[in-house]
């Protein structure tokens, strides 16, 4: 796990190339502080540099920039290749200077070409490779999108690295803000590939490659391929039809082996656990697989809603884990906001990436790479939307629209924390499944989804913010995406399907895996996320519906996997988000901050929100009239964001 950057200067190198680099690579120490390399051809205008965070051969053997045994390739590379010793077999006959992964994918690259070597490896990955003979520039990215790779043309020059802030540090940068891609994070608390924040920087899209001779013009856009994609493993997987038991024994297998080979490390190795289904399969494998306790790690909270260190601590206890737990208070949480936009680089508001980044510090102070359970949701269809949505649309979508909106302003008539209190009294009668957190938003949510045409709109409401953020952000235009697309839609045979296929697409790279990636690297720690093994995602999409979702039960075929390992009281529980209580900080001690970011005579002289309609809920929320939170923490994080960089 480490971080890259470069830049390709068709016109020809600065005599500073090489200290213009090592700028942008000090800028992202933090990915790699334990080792630095710069590598500079002038001849064809390319520059590489790396930052190394040691994980596999820790000698010298692993330094980058690194050259094959051949001498056609130059790689800076960031990521794990988990297979890489099954590469090397196949690699019969080869001298190895280490045991890295770096110097088997180049191996590889001079042995099987490009694309053939991407479809081989298992891992998460970016990385640069510079072709000497064919005199072109590479970047790939992993299937799933675990690492992050941005790029584009800034004026003549061609830049690209693990971060922004890379970027930034080169003289070329323009830092224009994308209006259109700040309309597009209003709506989903993070700005989704291939977009970035500034014009004219992409993110590449997870699964791609794309490459660039160097006698490409300037400015040209580079060509793109895919050599996986999520809808290609939704689309031609067949539906296989296992019984249970079969299908139970196989994912077991796939997930043990899955995370088995994410265990190597040449240095102390742990998991985030939250006591929930995911992070406590990836727990009870990793032990059942291990001949010492595995080191686990979890924040808790005081608050009791938003507390599952009690939870961790029973499941680590049956497992024989060895459990560490950090109780913060809500001003060791808070501290964190200040760290929050240089850390996650451009606008992102996943407020959960609070306790992300505290549990990573406590997992760093013990382990140099934790393994997390992110990634079964999107999988087995464990978000509660997955049977909201079709409900909300088989039982409502016969009545008429004006019908509809008449229910909404029912449900709206109550604010959010009066429902909350109506659930509280009637939980001892309600069903199970009819007990959720924060039943009072979910409610408010379902009244703006009312008067929807389509099942789809049903889900684009569900996963966004602000419903119209074009009429938010001054002079934007909000872009089409996978979401509102339906030419980028994977043919699946059920809507809850395509959910899970959109989330895959979106919300797991971009929200996710971007919040965990930023929150560990920011303090120099690796995660694995085990269940995003692309063998597992393909095994998922062959199966049947019923596997994932049956009886109102979420996840139906990984809890049946967890509980041959963790018995089922421990487990069976409301689902509980890893959340702080934001609508209530910002009406207390985070309200000065949040006043200060939100002036009214600032957003107008920053001239990128239009201040009505932010001001507006800003005296709701204080009012307690309405709950906000999650609207203004996206304003705040962008001017949160915004003032860093002066």
């Amino acid at each position: 796990m480490c971080g890259l950057t470069g830049f390709f200067s068709p016109t020809g190198l600065a005599e500073n190339a090489a200290e213009t680099v090592r700028r942008m690579s000090d800028a992202i120490t933090h990915r790699g502080p334990d080792d630095a390399g710069v590598w500079v051809d002038e001849a064809a205008g390319v520059v590489l540099a790396h930052r190394r965070l040691s994980i596999l051969d820790l000698s010298p053997a692993g330094h980058q920039p690194m050259s094959s045994n051949g001498g056609r390739y130059v790689i800076v590379f960031n990521g794990e290749i988990y297979n890489h010793l099954e590469l090397r077999e196949a690699l019969a006959g080869m001298a190895w200077r280490g045991h890295s992964d770096t110097e088997t994918l180049l191996a590889a690259f001079e042995a099987w070409g490009i694309e053939a070597t991407l479809k081989k490896c298992v891992g998460m990955f970016a990385l640069a490779l510079w072709d000497r003979e064919t005199r072109s520039l590479t970047l790939a990215r992993d299937r799933m999108g675990e690492k992050p790779l941005y790029y584009g043309w800034q004026g003549d020059v061609f830049l690209f690295g693990s971060e922004l802030k890379a970027l930034r540090a080169h003289p070329a940068f323009r830092g224009e803000i994308d209006r259109d891609a700040l309309a597009l994070y209003l709506r989903h608390n993070y700005v989704p590939a291939p977009y970035s924040i500034y014009r004219g920087i992409a993110k590449l899209p997870p699964g791609s490659w794309l490459t660039l001779p160097t006698d490409t013009p300037v400015a040209a856009s580079p060509a793109q391929s895919f050599y996986w994609r999520a809808r290609d493993a939704a689309e031609t997987s067949v539906r296989r039809g296992l019984d249970d038991s079969t299908a139970i024994d196989e994912l077991d297998t796939l997930l043990r082996r899955a995370v088995g080979g994410q265990m190597v490390a040449d240095v102390p190795l742990g998991a985030f656990l939250s006591g929930g289904v995911d992070s406590s399969t990836v727990v009870a494998l990793m032990q059942a697989q291990s001949k010492r306790p595995v080191q686990t790690f979890t924040i808790g909270f005081h608050e009791a809603g938003y507390n599952e260190a009690d939870h961790a601590h029973a499941v680590a206890a049956h497992l024989g884990t060895e459990h560490t737990e950090l109780y913060v208070t809500a001003e060791q949480a808070m501290a964190v906001i200040p760290r929050l936009p240089a850390l996650y680089d451009e606008p992102f508001a996943d407020s959960s990436q609070i306790p992300t980044l505290l549990v990573s510090e406590l997992a760093r102070r013990h382990v140099t790479v934790s393994l997390s359970g992110d990634g079964g949701d999107e999988l087995f269809g464990g978000y509660n939307r997955y049977m909201w949505a079709s409900r909300i649309w088989r039982s409502l979508g016969w009545a008429p629209r004006p019908l509809r909106a008449a229910l909404a302003g029912v449900l709206t008539s109550l604010p959010p924390a009066a429902w909350n209190g109506v659930f509280a009294g009637l939980s001892a009668f309600l069903p199970k499944r009819w007990r959720y957190a924060n039943p009072g938003d979910k409610l408010h949510k379902l009244a703006g989804i009312l008067a929807v045409r389509s099942p789809e709109e049903i889900y684009l409401a569900l996963v966004s913010h602000w419903w119209q953020p074009a009429d938010v952000v001054i002079g934007a235009k909000e872009p089409a995406t996978v979401l509102t697309d339906a030419h980028q839609w994977a043919d699946v045979p059920d809507f809850a399907s395509r959910m899970m296929y959109l989330d895959q697409m979106t919300y797991l790279p971009d929200d996710i895996l971007t919040k965990v990636d930023r929150a560990a690297m920011g303090v120099s720690l690796e995660t694995r996320v085990p269940l995003i093994d692309h063998r597992v995602v393909e095994f998922a999409w062959q199966l049947p519906l019923s596997m994932k979702i049956r009886d109102g039960q979420t996840k139906w075929l990984l809890r049946q996997v967890l509980y041959r390992y963790v018995p089922r009281e421990l487990i069976e529980r409301p689902k509980m988000g890893f959340g702080i209580p934001l609508d209530v900080w910002l009406r207390g001690p985070l309200r000065d901050w949040a006043e200060a970011l939100l002036d009214e005579s600032r957003l107008r002289q920053e001239g990128y929100f239009h201040p009505e309609p932010i001001r507006q809920k800003w005296a709701e929320h204080l009012s307690g009239q309405r709950n906000w939170a999650y609207y203004l923490w996206d304003v705040l994080m962008f001017q949160a964001w915004l003032e860093s960089l002066e």
